[in-house]
């Protein structure tokens, strides 16, 4: 929050005219430290750590210290001002040992501002490490990857012609040539929310858009539906774009690979499918679980994958599990997709929530009140198209009903998802149900056991969780002792799958579910 030469904003004004203004830097960093240590992380990372530089003034004598700050929206700033302003002028009192005074107000709207948390060039990210707020500011990458600022949307509720917000400039700045990459130019790095759900992916995105084909190559981002893995590798090859219009970038899903090998098949022209991607700069591919159990498919991906690396070409897959995780495809494939960086992320927490709900509100220019943005985030929990489909009510039922935003009008509009959480199934009576039906200890569900006798009725319990509750799968995992999401994930994907196809199965959920719902 300092300057570059440590100095505040009001230095570098007018001057290191005293001692007093290089104890006002100091302070404010002090202070910052302190808030840190006290605040849990999260809260400092969403409200704190990403404010503009404090101007700080200290007349002297009895006089207080005067520190302002420019908060970036209306949100923000009352949300600051009501949660945190009291405790940061207590802590800047103490440590100057007389009266501070915090001054807040709007900041002037600006251009986008290219500064970024992304680590250099020449520095590899701490593979398996979450990046929290010990991450220091390093100097800005290119301009290919803006930094997302403050509470953005992860992305408009509607396609806009020049989305609202501090967002459009950088939409509208984007090349014309985006749409034949298959790039959706209104994904961004500035509009999508960060958040301890997806920073790890995020900064290591930001890095690979700032420095294509050096490290984390492939990187493999996994995580469930709805949770913005799409959005980011979007980011990605609009922030390449806008700094080398000249890349090519494709962006695609595993479908339109598979149908591209087949069509390439039937014709036997493989050297137009070679000549189309063992070409391009950046290769963005969506949901590489859909390549399982499709031999020829898998066969020209490697071939292209293996072509790509070999020139230096960054490749971007997602994924719904984990590339160990992933069925039915051939380990030449899994083994290439794990030895870049795999990054996950997760259903976002609280914060991130109303974050994203006040932006993406601002974006179809209806005000979103604070208390509601809390209502509705803490109601929906699983991931971002949930939250998008019940702010959609919300708008809609005040469009049409032509009443203001408030939490009964929401509690109203949402009061079918509402009526099904109030049936508050528990993932304890879950767990305690399904122990009844397969005749098996309730503290088996903890254990670690793993004979087939107790591990399948526990994926079972953890897939009715999913399915019946609106627990996310680190919470569920925290629930089955303590196990890793990505435990939970493959659970839920292997009961899922095998429900379609094994009729007595079908049979036994169907049971446990009606027994629990009623």
């Amino acid at each position: 929050m300092l300057g570059a030469d440590g100095l505040t904003p009001f230095a570098h004004e007018h001057g290191p005219a005293s001692a007093a203004l290089a104890h006002g830097a100091d302070l404010w960093q002090r202070g910052c430290e302190r808030l840190a240590a006290e605040l849990p992380e999260q809260q400092f990372n969403t409200w704190i750590r990403p404010l503009p530089p404090a101007t700080i003034s200290d007349a002297g004598g009895a006089e207080p210290v005067v520190v302002a700050l420019r908060v970036p929206n209306r949100f923000k700033l009352d949300w600051i001002r009501n949660q945190y302003a009291g405790r940061i002028e207590a802590i800047l009192s103490e440590l100057a040992g007389k009266p501070a005074r915090l001054e807040l107000a709007l900041a002037a709207r600006e251009p986008i501002s290219r500064t970024s948390p992304a680590l250099p060039a020449n520095q590899p990210l701490p593979v398996g490490q979450v990046l929290h707020n010990g991450l220091r500011p390093v100097a800005a990458p290119p301009a290919a990857a803006p930094q997302a600022q403050g509470a953005a949307a992860a992305q408009p509720l509607a396609q806009p012609q020049g989305a609202a917000g501090p967002a459009s400039g950088a939409t509208s700045a984007l090349p014309p040539s985006a749409s034949r990459h298959r790039i959706n130019s209104a994904l961004t790095f500035d509009n999508l929310v960060p958040g301890r759900a997806n920073q790890m992916a995020r900064t290591a995105a930001l890095h690979v858009a700032g420095a294509p084909g050096a490290m984390y190559n492939p990187l493999f981002i996994y995580g469930g539906v709805g949770l913005g893995k799409t959005h980011l590798i979007h980011a990605v090859g609009n922030a390449l774009l806008k700094d080398k219009p000249d890349a090519r970038v494709l962006y695609l899903h595993a479908e339109q690979f598979i149908s591209d090998v087949v069509k390439n098949y039937q014709r036997k022209t493989f050297d137009e499918l070679k000549a189309k991607y063992h070409s391009l700069d950046l290769l963005l591919i969506d949901d590489v679980q859909f390549f399982a159990g499709k031999e020829r498919t898998q066969e020209e991906f490697f071939n292209a994958f293996e072509a790509l690396l070999a020139k230096r070409a960054h490749i971007i897959m997602t994924s719904d599990t984990y590339p160990k995780g992933l069925a039915d495809i051939d380990e030449r494939l899994t083994s290439r997709f794990d030895a870049g960086l795999t990054v996950a992320i997760e259903p976002p927490e609280l914060e991130m929530r109303v974050a994203i709900l006040i932006k993406k509100a601002e974006a179809e220019q209806t005000p979103m009140p604070e208390d509601v943005a809390f209502f509705i985030a803490k109601n929906v929990r699983a991931n971002v198209r949930e939250l998008e489909g019940a702010l959609r009510k919300v708008l809609a039922y005040s469009r049409f009903s032509h009443k203001e935003i408030n939490i009964q009008l929401a509690r109203e509009a949402l009061k079918d998802l509402l009526s099904i959480q109030n049936r508050q199934i528990s993932v304890e009576n879950i767990q305690k149900t399904v122990a009844d039906f397969y005749k098996i200890k309730i503290a088996d569900m903890y254990s670690k056991k793993r004979p087939a006798s107790i591990a399948r009725p526990r994926q079972i319990a953890m897939y009715i969780a999913k399915e019946l509750t609106q627990k996310s799968l680190p919470e569920i995992g925290e629930l089955f002792g303590g196990r890793d999401h990505t435990t939970v994930l493959h659970a839920v994907r292997k009961i899922g799958s095998e429900r379609q196809k094994n009729t007595e199965l079908n049979q036994q959920l169907h049971v446990l579910e009606q027994t629990l719902k009623g």
